[in-house]
């Protein structure tokens, strides 16, 4: 196995792992930046506040992105495991 195909392959690793974490990251953002302005406007400052809003989203998030998340894992892992020959050689 080649250096540039052991980086190739960490790049794609990365990559799919940054694309699938994406939404449920980008979701607990937005969540908690509104939950922030809330606090901001009423000056509530409780912090319990914003992790169940949070934590709810993102369960929600991850309802709804599972089965996309698990297509993309599992082609991966699948072009991963056809490829190892190549690897051995």
């Amino acid at each position: 196995m080649t250096p540039e195909a052991v980086v190739s392959l960490a790049n794609e690793a990365v990559k799919l792992s940054l694309l699938i974490s994406a939404p449920l990251l980008g979701i607990g953002l937005v969540v908690g930046l509104i939950i922030a302005i809330l606090q901001a406007t009423t000056q509530v400052q409780e912090m319990t506040l914003t992790f169940v809003p949070k934590i709810v989203a993102v369960l929600l998030t991850l309802i709804a992105v599972a089965p996309w998340m698990l297509h993309k894992m599992s082609f991966f892992t699948s072009r991963l495991i056809e490829s190892i020959p190549q690897f051995i050689r």
